[in-house]
C-alpha cells in the first residue's frame, strides 16, 4: 500500500507538470508553425529529427541504466556520475563528427546545415543535465524533474513569442533551444548541489566495460525507436521537400503532445518496478496489469476522438495553410494508441533486465520501418510515411507483449482483457456522438464527448474494486 501511495503521489506530480509542459509546448509549436510557415517549420522539424536520433547516441542507454541501478542502491550515484559524464563527453564528440558527415553527404542547403549544427549543441547540453536528472528520478524526487520541464517549456514559449513579435528568422528559433536547455542545466545542477553532495571526480575505468555492456541494449532500443520515429522526416526531405516535411511534422507534433501521459507513468513507475523484480515478482505483474488497463482506458478513446475531430483540430491549431496535415493526423494518432497499449510491457522488460529483448525487437522494427518508408514515400508522400509509422508501432507492440507474456508477466486477469472490448464499445458510442453533433462548438463538443465516454465506461463497469481503492488512496493523499 505504501508503494501504491508513492506511485499515486509521484504520478500526480509528474502528470500535472507534464500537462503544463505540453500545454506550453503546444502553444510554442502553434506560434512557430504559423510564423515560419510549412517550409520553415519543415526545416526546423527536420533538424530536430536528425539531432533527436543522434541524441540517443550520446546517451547510449546510460540514463536508463543509471535509474535502474541507483533506484536499487542509492549509494551507487557517486560512482556513476563522474564516469557516465566522461562517457557522454566522448560520445558527444563522436556525435558531432557523425552529424557533420551526415548533413554533408546528404548535401542539405546551407541554412538547413546551420540549423542542424545549432540544435546539436542544445542536445549536448541536454545530455549533460540529464546525468543529474536521472539521479533525482532514481531517488523518486520528482518535483525537481517537474521544475526542470516547466523551466524548459516556459523559456521556449517566451522566446518564441519574442521571436514572432520582433520577426526574427529561423536561426533565432534554433538558438532558442540552446538557451532553454542551458537554463535547465543551470537549475538541475544547482538543485543537485543543494540536495546531494557533488561526488568526487574519480574515474574508475574498471566499471566502464560492464556499464556499457549493460547499458548499450537500452541505447540501441531507444535509438531504434527514434530512428523509426524520425527517419520518415529525413526520407521525406530527400524524396520530397521541406514543405511536405512541414505538413507531416505539424500532424506528428500534435500526436506527440499526448505522449506526456505514458511518459508521466514511466518516469514514476520504473524506479518502483525495478526493485520488485527481485523482491516481489507478483507485485510487478499486478502493477503491469493496472498500468496496461489505464493506458487502454485513455489511449483507445483518444484514437477514436482525434480521428473524427482531426479537421477541426488542424484548422484551429495551424490554420488553412496546413489542411494537408488532416489525413496525416487521422492516421498517425493510432501510433499513439498502440504506444499506450504497449507502454507497461516495455517497462516490465526493462525492470527485469531483459533490455536485450527490447533491443532486438526495436532493431527489427526499424528495419521494417525503413523498408516501408522507402516503398510508400515515393508514391504516397507523407501519407505513406504516416502509414509506415503506424504499421511499425503495431509490430513493435505486438512483439513486446508476446515477449513479456512468455516470461510470465503478461495479463492474467481476464477481467482486464474484457475491459478492452468495453472501452472499444464506449469509444464507438463517443465517436457516433461526435459525428452526429459535429456542428457544435469544438470545445463544447470535446467536453461533452469526454463526459459521454466516462458515463459509458462507468455503466459498462470498467472500473473494479481495485481501481476504486486506488482512486480512494490517491484522493486521501
Amino acid at each position: 500500500m505504501i508503494e501504491v501511495k508513492k506511485i499515486a503521489k509521484n504520478t500526480l506530480l509528474i502528470f500535472v507538470s507534464q500537462i503544463l509542459y505540453y500545454i506550453l509546448t503546444f502553444f510554442t509549436v502553434i506560434y512557430t508553425a504559423r510564423y515560419l510557415g510549412a517550409d520553415g517549420f519543415g526545416i526546423l522539424s527536420l533538424a530536430l529529427s536528425i539531432t533527436g536520433i543522434f541524441a540517443m547516441f550520446i546517451d547510449m542507454g546510460l540514463s536508463t541504466f543509471m535509474v535502474r541501478e541507483v533506484s536499487r542502491d542509492k549509494s551507487k550515484a557517486d560512482k556513476y556520475i563522474p564516469n557516465v559524464a566522461l562517457m557522454r563527453l566522448i560520445l558527444s564528440l563522436l556525435t558531432i563528427l557523425l552529424i557533420i558527415l551526415l548533413v554533408n553527404v546528404i548535401n542539405y542547403a546551407e541554412i538547413v546545415k546551420i540549423v542542424i549544427y545549432i540544435l546539436t549543441i542544445s542536445v549536448i547540453i541536454n545530455g549533460i543535465s540529464g546525468i543529474f536528472s536521472y539521479v533525482f528520478q532514481a531517488n523518486e524526487k520528482m518535483e525537481y524533474l517537474s521544475m526542470s520541464t516547466l523551466i524548459l517549456s516556459i523559456s521556449m514559449l517566451t522566446g518564441t513569442l519574442i521571436g514572432v513579435y520582433y520577426q526574427f528568422d529561423i536561426l533565432y528559433f534554433a538558438y532558442l533551444y540552446i538557451i532553454s536547455n542551458g537554463l535547465v542545466f543551470i537549475f538541475i545542477f544547482l538543485a543537485y548541489l543543494w540536495k546531494f553532495n557533488l561526488p568526487k571526480i574519480k574515474i574508475d575505468w574498471n566499471i566502464w566495460k560492464p556499464t556499457l555492456k549493460e547499458a548499450w541494449p537500452f541505447g540501441v532500443a531507444a535509438m531504434s525507436g527514434l530512428l523509426y520515429t524520425y527517419i520518415d522526416s529525413i526520407l521525406l526531405s530527400i524524396f520530397q521537400n521541406n514543405t511536405v516535411v512541414g505538413w507531416y511534422s505539424a500532424a506528428y507534433r500534435l500526436m506527440l503532445v499526448v505522449l506526456f501521459i505514458p511518459n508521466a507513468f514511466n518516469t514514476v513507475i520504473f524506479p518502483v518496478m525495478s526493485p520488485l523484480f527481485k523482491t516481489s515478482p507478483e507485485s510487478l505483474r499486478l502493477i503491469n496489469e493496472r498500468y496496461f488497463k489505464y493506458m487502454v482506458i485513455i489511449g483507445i478513446p483518444l484514437g477514436f476522438g482525434t480521428t473524427f475531430l482531426a479537421q477541426k483540430i488542424i484548422l484551429l491549431v495551424y490554420g488553412s495553410g496546413y489542411t494537408n496535415s488532416i489525413l496525416s493526423l487521422q492516421i498517425l494518432i493510432w501510433t499513439m494508441v498502440f504506444t499506450f497499449i504497449g507502454a507497461s510491457f516495455v517497462q516490465v522488460l526493462q525492470s527485469i533486465n531483459k533490455q536485450l529483448i527490447i533491443t532486438k525487437i526495436a532493431v527489427i522494427c526499424v528495419i521494417i520501418n525503413v523498408i516501408l518508408n522507402l516503398i510508400l514515400i515515393p508514391s504516397y508522400s507523407y501519407i505513406g510515411a504516416s502509414i509506415a509509422t503506424v504499421l511499425t508501432e503495431i509490430i513493435l507492440v505486438g512483439y513486446t507483449i508476446y515477449a513479456t507474456s512468455k516470461l510470465g508477466y503478461g495479463i492474467r486477469d481476464l477481467n482486464v482483457n474484457n475491459d478492452l472490448s468495453k472501452v472499444i464499445i464506449a469509444s464507438s458510442i463517443m465517436s457516433t456522438f461526435i459525428l452526429y453533433f459535429n456542428d457544435l462548438n469544438f470545445y463544447l463538443l470535446v467536453v461533452l464527448s469526454i463526459l459521454l465516454y466516462l458515463v459509458a465506461i462507468t455503466l459498462l463497469r470498467v472500473f473494479d474494486d481495485a481501481d476504486k481503492l486506488l482512486i480512494k488512496n490517491l484522493l486521501n493523499r
